[in-house]
This record gives C-alpha cells, structure tokens and sequence, in this order.
C-alpha cells in the first residue's frame, strides 16, 4: 500500500454511512460505528473504503445535498469523529476514499443564499441563472433527471436557475473561476485531513452550454439507460453535460491530488451511449483523473455480449483517447440503483450461485473494483412499502420506478431484532426479513456462503498479480459462455463463465494443461471442461 499506484486495480468497499451501523441508537448510522466495524471490511480483503456524504446537509437527497463541504453533519458525528476513522482504518492497511458533490450544492449552502439575492452581489454567477423567454417560460428545454424542467424561478433575481437533480440542489456555475478555485479549496482540506483521495459524484455534470441550446430528442432509446417514465430520458444530452470545458478543470483536480503523493480519484459517468467513451476521456494520460465508472454495468444487462461489449467499448474509447493507457474501474452495484442479484436473478436459478459467479467475473475484469455493502451477503434488493420511502427521486416516480431505497436499507450484522446495526426501535429504512436471514454473523465461517466466497477471491485477486494488471483477451466461445484470458510476464490465466441455465463445454487449445485457481478444488486436466450452469473457471495455462 505504499506504491503510489495502489488504486490500479485496487478493490474499494463502498459504505454507505446512514446504513452501516449505528452507534448512538438513533436509527441513523455514523463515523463511529464505521470505525467499530472497520476491522470486518480490512479481513474482507479490500485495499480502501469509500465513504458517501457525511458532510452538513439538509438532506434532501440524503446528504448529495452539501450546506458546508468541509464540516461533517451532526448526524453522523464530528470532524474528531471523522479523523478516528480515518487513523483506524490507515493502522488496518486501508484507504481511504470520501464522495465528492461539486457539480451542485444545496440551496441551504451560504454561496446560494448570497447568489439569489442580488444579480449584483459577489457570488452573483456562482450558479447557473439565465432569463426567462420573452413569455417567461424557462430559457430552454432541459429536464431535471430526478422528473420536470431543470429550471426554477427565483422572483428576486426575476431569472431562472438550473438544477440537474433537485430544484434545493442548485447547479455551480463551474464557468466562474472563482468557483472552481473555491472546490480546490475544499478539496485541498479534505486531503490535509489525511483522506487517500476522491470519488467525484456525477462528475460530468459540472459545466453547460453557455449558449443553453436545447437538447434533441433520443433517437436510440436502446441505448438509453433512464426508464420511459421518466421524461428526462427523452432528450439526448448533448448540451446539459459533459462538456469539453470539464477536461481542463480535471486537470487542475489532478495537479492538486498529485501535490499529495498516493493520492487518487475516480469519477462517477452517467452519460447515457457515451458513458465509455467519457470514462476513457476523462482518465486519458497522466493528467485527468485516475480511474472512472460508468452506470454500464450498473443495468439490467446480464449476458456475455453485454459484459464482453462494455469492456471492449471502454478498451476502443481507451485507445482513442490516450493510446489505452485509461483505466476503468467495474462495478456491478452500488446506492443508486437496485442490487445486481435480484436484478439479474431469474426463475429457478440458484442464488447464490449466481453471487458466485458475479462476484467471480467482477473480480477477474482487468481494472479496478467497486463492491457496495451487502453484496459479499448475497443481499437482494428490499421491497418497501411506499410510506417508508424516503428517496425523493423514488416518491416522485412511484410505482412505475421504486427508487433507491431498496439498496440503501441498513446493513444486517446479526439475524435479531435490529439486525446488529441499531438498538433504536425503529431504523431510518425498515431491515427485510431476508436481509437478517443473511446477516454476516449467519454467514462467518461457513465455506459455502457469499461472504467467504468473496474473502476467498479477494485473497486470490490479492495473491495472482496477472488478475490485478495483467492484460485482458477474449476468446470466442459460444453465445453464452465468455472466456478471456488474463496475461502478465509471469503467467496466463484462463477465465471461463457459463452464463447458461445448461451445461457448456470449452475446449482450450491442443497441447496446454489447465491448473485451477478457481474453484480451489480440482486438478490439473487437458482437453475439454465441462461446467455446469453458472459454472466458471479460473485456471493457469501451461504447456503440455
């Protein structure tokens, strides 16, 4: 962990701070009780955390709202609190990655309430406000992804300000030098306070057309990753987004991370089509951000051409942006959208099997990793009743799109009451059933249950440089069936996974014998394997 690029192919444990623990009995989880369970994530095997917002908010979005970037919100401690985690998880060998909001704010945040009072005022275009139409109607056709125009009226500036998410989560003005000097600023705080780098939320949403052209329509919807119900997803964002302006501004974030020796960044995609293509832009060379996730495998698509395409997408965008020197970092869940079990489940398929093989394929993919909470559980998504819905995107859109709440449910530690996470009669999201039944307690211990299965592989992730670095080749095989292999200077992996509900076979190449890795058991063959349905493999190839 004292390389300076710890992070390439680094495996990062997302936690969600409402729902890891609680450890004042408010039903609410906190830095403290991360810090009390941090010894479970450092045995797990991962190389970091990343924290999601535990900064002052009002919490309209559940802290993506930020009213003071550098304070910590009561709710989940104090700034002393924040500094026992980070030393505590630095003595177990951890990193230490914290979300970053800076596309927008909350409008409780002083920049706005001074910015909407006066078109005249220092911080007057520290958002983004434009006039109104000659009839006063919003200066152009914009959608908020979380449902309406992207616009809202302010009556004292007599303008409208854009709002990508919540109308109380106004856009920055990322044009305004002052402002991109003030998120340096911020950000220069939190690494003096001893974090191992950032995860930037929605990272492409930081600056607009100055022109505010409208969008067009969609003319793919097969490529659109928005539900139909949600009128955002009707227009390609051509002009609200992921402008050329950003790339400069992350190289000043790079300049500023690089003052501080292993230090890295990974930013959050969400670019519809041209998310691969944007993660490969915004990590091209030595100068923008380290590593970058896209929503491409956060979907529904659960088949060896969707998993093969997304990675030879960001591969093909990689070279022509940088000569493939960028560098992904895979996820298959994580607090925005449902968990991938229950996403890619399907009548009759064995549970757990399928958490095997996911968790398998995550972590054989050349790149870095993200595992959200839970899933080393096994955890399916939770069914909840409207009134216990607190995610405003969710409430808006009910029941055609559920929300986020369902991945967002408190960690289940132990199968009683309150799951281990909290003694408060009742926690801020119900705890299912099914999560208790596989809460980590039940699971310690037991060779055959998710959460070995993933101390196992991430051990065997840990021990097998060709898994971490080692380049990637697919190989043909059959429509459901994908196989690559994994190469480095000292030796050449094979890695099958049988997406069939059947059994398949592979025949590798005459004159080599496969040595198993993974499953553990098994030994050395030649000629063809046979795997079962969710079947896979990871094997050494060796002569004959």
């Amino acid at each position: 962990m004292t390389n300076p690029d710890w992070w390439r192919g680094a495996v990062f444990y997302q936690i969600y701070p409402r729902s890891f623990q609680d450890s004042t009995g408010t039903g609410v989880g906190d830095l403290a009780g991360i810090t009390a369970r941090l010894p479970y994530v450092a045995d797990l095997g991962v190389d970091a955390i990343w924290l999601s917002p535990f900064f002052t908010s009002p919490m309209a979005d559940m802290g993506y709202d930020i009213a003071d970037y550098e304070g910590v919100d009561p709710m989940f401690g104090t700034l002393d609190d924040f500094s026992r985690l980070v030393d505590t998880a630095h003595s177990l060998g951890l990193k230490v990655m914290i979300d970053q909001v800076f596309s927008h704010a909350s409008d409780q945040h002083a920049w706005f309430q001074m910015s909407k009072s006066s078109r005249d005022i220092p911080r007057a275009d520290w958002f983004v406000w434009a006039d109104p139409k000659p009839e006063g109607s919003p200066p152009n056709n914009w959608q908020s992804v979380f449902g309406g125009s992207a616009w809202t009226w302010n009556p004292r500036r007599k303008q409208y300000y854009m709002h990508n998410f919540l109308a109380s989560q106004p856009d920055l003005n990322f044009h305004t030098p002052a402002v991109q000097d003030a998120v340096l600023g911020y950000l220069k705080t939190w690494l003096d306070r001893g974090v191992d780098g950032f995860r930037l939320d929605s990272v492409n949403y930081c600056f607009h057309d100055p022109l505010l052209r409208d969008n067009p329509p969609v003319t793919d919807w097969s490529t659109n990753d928005v539900p139909d119900s949600n009128a955002y997803g009707y227009q390609d964002h051509l002009y609200d987004k992921t402008r050329p302006e950003m790339l400069p501004f992350l190289g000043r974030v790079r300049a500023l991370v690089d003052r501080y020796p292993g230090r890295a960044t990974v930013g959050e995609i969400g670019d519809g089509p041209r998310s691969l293509a944007t993660m490969a832009a915004y990590t091209a060379g030595d100068e923008r951000l380290h590593m970058a996730y896209s929503f491409d495998m956060l979907g529904p698509g659960f088949s060896p051409q969707h998993m093969r395409g997304c990675v030879e997408a960001f591969d093909a965008a990689a070279r022509a942006h940088g000569g493939g020197q960028s560098w992904p970092c895979w996820a298959f869940s994580n607090h925005d959208v449902p968990r991938h079990a229950s996403r890619w489940a399907a009548a009759g398929r064995d549970w757990d099997a399928l958490c095997r093989f996911a968790a398998t394929l995550l972590l054989s993919l050349r790149g870095s990793v993200c595992l959200y909470q839970g899933e080393e559980l096994g955890l399916p998504e939770a069914e909840l009743a409207y009134e216990d819905l607190t995610d405003p995107y969710g409430i808006a859109f009910w029941p055609e799109f559920k929300g986020r709440d369902g991945c967002r449910t408190p960690f289940p530690w132990a199968d009683r009451t309150g799951a281990g996470f909290t003694q408060a009669e009742k926690p801020w999201l119900p705890i299912p059933e099914a999560h208790r039944a596989r809460a980590a307690a039940t699971q310690m211990g037991r060779a055959d249950a998710p959460v070995e299965t993933y101390r196992r592989l991430l051990a065997l992730r840990r021990r097998t440089p060709a898994l971490i670095r080692g380049a990637l080749t697919f190989l043909d095989w059959s429509e459901t069936g994908l196989a690559f292999r994994r190469d480095d200077d000292a030796e050449t992996l094979l890695c099958l996974f049988n997406f069939a509900d059947s059994p398949a076979e592979y025949a590798p190449e005459t004159g080599t014998v496969l040595t198993p890795l993974w499953p553990e058991a098994g030994a050395a063959q030649k000629g063809t394997v046979t795997l079962p349905p969710l079947g896979i493999l990871i094997a050494r190839i060796e002569a004959d």
